[in-house]
């Protein structure tokens, strides 16, 4: 077996256990049926079901996903008898805004609840000099990863979040502004960046996460560019692949060692995709290019992994790369063991590795009141066992 099946066995391996933890069915307990987060194909089986034509998927495509229509009576193109039967069928679903904290530094975090209790956290991010800003959204309730430095890695790994509410976390942060087209014209997009950063690992969530952003970068609908979602991931190798074949967004690998010995400690994935692996499939990574560098993220901890020789060790494993590095002071937690590097290990830290030519910004932090900062997103969610 060579190495590309080995490769293609392994993808299918993550896959099958990601399978294990997918969301339940999307449908209430009356029968209808939530239409977000079905692709085009789905949307047309079910119009065929009720004796629909095909056109009507491109009337629910716009009403849904370019107008953010919650209500079938509102879909003026849309008579009223078909109104009616679609009500009585489906529903354009939203998760719950259990709670909404807003920092005094205008992030805004939203604990999203789900039909079946579990709930994830969303954050959005403002850009205060760009008038815009970036939605972080969470691709699983908890995480399987146990990052040291994380307070999600605390949480163990309650489920997988589906198509639908993936979708909807970016569309209820949208509902949230007014940022749907008015009757009057275009809205102002403030909410023009999607980040997987969220909770859980998005790789580990493959199918979901995919059939989510393709949706999301429909030109008919919410039209995200590719360039404009970042998937984040701490190197899960073999999906890295796909995922850069198949939809070809920014790439963010969370990086935050230079050695395996630490790495192995604070990303346990590391054990079982070291960093020879995982930047090798950085270098496979289609599209980038200096127009559209890789992002390596590194949590500065003190007296851990802020060392001058080993900011020159990190130039060393990126040479040659198209990619820049975000330095992140270490958002604490209740319970974290770590602090955060001093302002002059930063900067040095920072220094070398922009004096090597890679862009180096040490990222101001935002949230931190509300705990929606790098690494502080955690729910009271817990896995629901057979029998118990």
């Amino acid at each position: 077996m060579n190495a590309i099946d080995l490769t293609e066995a392994e993808r299918t391996r993550i896959l099958a256990k990601s399978a294990l933890f997918d969301p339940p069915d999307a449908s209430l307990a009356d029968g209808r049926r939530d239409l977000v987060g079905m692709t085009r194909d789905e949307l047309a089986v079910e119009m065929a079901a009720i004796g629909e034509a095909a056109f009507r998927v491109k009337q629910l495509w716009h009403w849904i996903y370019h107008q953010g229509v919650t209500d079938f009576a509102r879909m003026s193109s849309i008579a009223r008898p078909l109104q009616q039967k679609l009500a009585e069928r489906f529903i354009i679903g939203r998760p719950e805004a259990a709670t909404v904290l807003t920092s005094t530094d205008e992030t805004r975090k939203f604990l999203f609840r789900f039909r079946d209790g579990q709930e994830a956290e969303t954050v959005y991010i403002p850009d205060r000099q760009e008038d815009r800003g970036a939605v972080c959204i969470s691709s699983q309730v908890g995480c399987t990863l146990s990052c040291r430095f994380c307070h999600t890695g605390t949480q163990t790994l309650v489920r997988n979040l589906g198509a639908p509410e993936i979708v909807g976390q970016f569309m209820a942060a949208r509902d949230s502004y007014g940022e749907w087209p008015s009757p009057k014209g275009e809205t102002p997009r403030l909410l023009s960046t999607i980040v997987l950063m969220g909770m859980g690992e998005p790789l580990y969530n493959y199918a979901n996460v995919a059939k989510a952003m393709r949706i999301v970068m429909d030109g008919e609908g919410i039209g995200l560019s590719r360039r404009r979602i970042t998937l984040s991931t701490s190197g899960v190798v073999p999906m890295m692949d796909r995922c850069g074949a198949e939809l070809g967004v920014n790439l963010a690998v969370s990086l935050h060692a230079v050695t395996d010995e630490l790495r192995d400690e604070i990303v346990p994935l590391n054990r079982k995709y070291p960093i020879s692996e995982l930047m090798a499939a950085c270098r496979r990574y289609p599209g980038s290019s200096n127009a559209r560098r890789i992002t390596f993220e590194y949590v500065m901890l003190k007296g851990v992994n802020d060392s001058e020789a080993e900011a020159r060790e990190l130039v060393r494993l990126i040479a040659g790369l198209p990619a820049k590095v975000n330095l992140i002071p270490f958002n604490p937690w209740p319970g974290s063991q770590y602090e955060s590097s001093t302002k002059s290990a930063l900067d040095r830290f920072a220094r070398i590795v922009n004096d090597a030519g890679f862009a180096s910004p040490i990222r101001t932090p935002r949230g931190q009141d509300i705990l929606a900062a790098c690494g502080q997103l955690r729910t009271e969610s817990k896995r629901v066992r057979a029998g118990g």
